[in-house]
């Protein structure tokens, strides 16, 4: 029963329980839903990686937490310092990661014996190249990890279009049911429409204590791979002559 309707039989002097009542026997008249079925219907594509995310970062321990905190906070500047002059909006893209600093205990005792801190730097973007370069130029951190994905660009490109895809695959496995089962027609009553974003391969990870002798200098070796963006589509007919 719609809002207008309701109010109406309001104004009319009826309670609104019984308006409510009037509602739902109305509902309980109009007859079930006859031959309706449940179909899906999916598409995807692949395309290539073309987002870069490197994750750098150092593991301390020390036995004053305010040295150690410095120590990790000079390391972190060190490479912001390095960072900072190649960034560029959407192609190479600085922020913190995590940054703790906490006890550690004796195992034999259970006293506290010093502190453990870490701290992280990630780079990532779509100028890939200049993201494995800088990654591997800085030398107060170390490579944690890095991971290959779709930027929002490259994922909007195709969305569309794999979308588009996905319906016209509900609608002919529709034509074909409705045909299987002598029916000339369908309608549509439900329907819902989901990607299910993209799924990279995974990047191998790279040992947080990798060297950082000069060699380490060279641009990060990366492999970009390929990622399939998929959509969903979901819903119910029903039969009709």
């Amino acid at each position: 029963m719609c809002a207008h309707a309701f109010a109406r039989w309001l104004a009319r002097g009826m309670s609104a329980a019984a308006v409510l009542a009037a509602g739902v026997a109305g509902a309980q008249m109009l007859p079930p839903p006859q031959n309706v079925v449940s179909l899906s219907a999916s598409a995807d594509t692949e395309l290539p990686n073309d987002w870069l995310t490197v994750v750098l970062g150092t593991r301390r321990e020390g036995l004053d937490a305010a040295a150690l905190q410095a120590e990790l906070k000079q390391a972190l500047d060190g490479a912001l310092a390095e960072a900072r002059p190649l960034a560029r909006p959407g192609q190479v893209v600085l922020r913190t990661g995590g940054f703790s600093l906490s006890p550690r205990y004796d195992p034999r005792t259970s006293r506290n014996s010093g502190w453990v801190g870490q701290t992280q730097l990630v780079i990532e973007g779509r100028d890939t190249a200049a993201v494995a370069g800088l990654a591997g130029r800085i030398q107060t951190l170390s490579i944690f990890s890095a991971s290959w994905s779709l930027s929002p660009q490259a994922r909007q490109t195709v969305e569309g279009e794999v979308t588009a895809q996905a319906i016209q695959q509900f609608r002919n496995k529709a034509d074909a049911v409705a045909k299987a089962f002598g029916f000339p027609a369908w309608t549509l009553r439900e329907v819902n429409v989901g990607a299910d974003g993209s799924r990279p391969y995974p990047a191998p990870r790279v040992s947080a204590m990798a060297s950082r002798s000069a060699a380490a200098e060279a641009p990060l070796p990366t492999e970009a791979g390929q990622a399939t963006v998929g959509v969903n589509v979901s819903g119910s007919i029903e039969l009709s002559r």
